[in-house]
């Protein structure tokens, strides 16, 4: 019980006692406040320098065209249904409460790996195909957006790749744990409970700060992103991952293989090799490393994150025909 009690102190990741005492004190403004406000903060993008940029990120978290169709059944964003789990039900109110409570929507909160059939606000999608219909929001964000401040130079960390997280059935991490978990070159551990079929790659939770000791951080995906990729690429190591397969508001699929992260085969086959080659080239890595912390940079200013949210919300209403 100590230890648990210790690892939640100073795991590095977001205060989750924090963040919902404040997200239970905001439900006591009323929702009139925002709405009051809504057309000031979305007129604002016409005075800002980085108009653009905002739009580019609008464009590609809603791919929405005009038409696009939702069911008559879609509930109304005011009705809140409060089954959801409590982090997505508070990410999206922040985001909903600023607009009329009567237009519709359809939310499909947890891991979605799949394309919906119709207009859906989504936490994730798939980064291949006619993605249109999900459209990404920044939810799960505290336990999603977590960024580091990583003091140890890459050059003084360990010349291995270190991973530590649940494996039950994540058949990507499954493969690379038959493939490496005795590896020389890894430091493999599953924090799944009760996964008796291979109990020996069993071990306790590990720090953030405990990983920044290594030169690399695997990144793989479990139900849909790998969920320790935001951080990783705020630090001085560098992630190491295949290709990704789905995205968020982190917007995975725009990520630059060997120059965000490095890339290996979907297969794994290449991993030693590419480890033994940033091992031997440091300088590389180093880049890998500058260019991931420029890109996760784009994410830490609050006032614009927040209006790239609102503006999502509302050209997801334009585009289903509920406003002009």
């Amino acid at each position: 019980m100590l230890s648990k009690i210790a690892y939640k102190l100073h795991s590095g990741k977001n205060n989750k006692l924090a963040y919902m005492t404040k997200n239970y004190l905001l439900q006591l403004v009323p929702d009139c406040f925002f709405r009051k406000r809504l057309s000031r903060v979305l007129s604002s993008l016409d005075t800002r320098s980085d108009k653009d940029y905002i739009m580019r990120r609008v464009d590609y978290c809603c791919k929405l065209l005009p038409g696009a169709h939702l069911p008559e059944d879609a509930p109304a964003v005011g009705k809140r249904d409060k089954r959801w789990h409590k982090v997505y039900w508070f990410d999206s109110v922040e985001c909903t409460r600023w607009f009329d409570p009567k237009l519709r929507w359809v939310f499909l909160p947890g891991d979605i790996n799949f394309i919906p059939e119709v207009p859906s606000i989504v936490k994730s999608r798939p980064v291949e195909g006619d993605n249109a219909n999900g459209v990404l929001l920044k939810l799960n964000k505290v336990r999603h957006f977590i960024f580091v401040k990583d003091e140890i130079p890459f050059r003084e960390k360990k010349d291995v790749v270190v991973f530590r997280g649940k494996v039950k059935d994540k058949e990507q991490r499954v493969r690379f744990f038959e493939q490496y978990f005795c590896h020389p070159m890894c430091d493999l551990g599953d924090i799944s409970r009760n996964y008796r079929e291979h109990a020996e790659w069993r071990v306790d939770k590990m720090t953030i700060r405990d990983h920044l000791r290594y030169k690399f951080i695997l990144a793989l995906e479990g139900n849909d992103v790998a969920s320790n990729l935001k951080w990783v690429m705020s630090s001085n190591s560098v992630a190491v991952m295949p290709r990704p397969t789905c995205e968020t508001w982190f917007m995975e699929g725009t990520l630059k293989p060997d120059y965000h992260y490095i890339e290996i085969r979907p297969d794994f086959s290449d991993l030693e090799d590419k480890l033994s080659y940033y091992i031997e080239h440091p300088e590389e890595a180093e880049a890998i490393s500058h260019h991931a912390n420029e890109y996760v940079e784009q994410f830490k200013d609050k006032e614009r994150e927040r209006l790239i949210s609102l503006l999502v919300m509302d050209k997801y209403f334009r585009m289903t025909g509920q406003k002009q």
